[in-house]
Formats: structure tokens, C-alpha cells, sequence
């Protein structure tokens, strides 16, 4: 009978033992992916930042230039 439960006892440990490691490999892989994810998300962001700066600069010219037209024409 203690014989019986100790085995069970074992066949137990072994089958946490086994669910911890795999569970810490997909942990590590969890890991992996979510600090790749972050710089993507970083890098998106910068270029965001980038595209909006080249939009207000194209926005201001072109505001320039619709204020140039809209001064009426230029005497020579």
C-alpha cells in the first residue's frame, strides 16, 4: 500500500516537473516574442513621429503657397 502511494507519489512529481519545463519554455518563447513586439512597436512609433514631421512641413508650404496665390498678383 505505501509501496503503491509512493509511486504515485513519484509519477506525480515527475509529471509537475515536466509541466514546469514546458510551461517555462513557453514562457521563454512568451518573452522572446513580447520584447520583439515592443521594439516593432517602438520602431512603428519613430516612424509615426518621422511621417507626421514631413506632414506639418508639407502643410506649411503649401499654406505658404496658397497665401502667396492669395495675395493677388505681384507687380513688376
Amino acid at each position: 500500500m505505501l509501496e503503491a502511494s509512493l509511486s504515485q507519489l513519484e509519477q506525480l512529481v515527475n509529471d509537475l516537473v515536466q509541466q514546469n519545463q514546458a510551461l517555462l519554455g513557453t514562457n521563454q518563447t512568451l518573452s522572446a516574442e513580447l520584447a520583439q513586439a515592443k521594439d516593432e512597436n517602438e520602431s512603428l512609433q519613430l516612424s509615426l513621429m518621422e511621417q507626421e514631421e514631413k506632414q506639418g512641413a508639407t502643410a506649411a508650404r503649401i499654406q505658404a503657397l496658397v497665401e502667396r496665390v492669395s495675395a493677388g498678383p505681384v507687380s513688376a
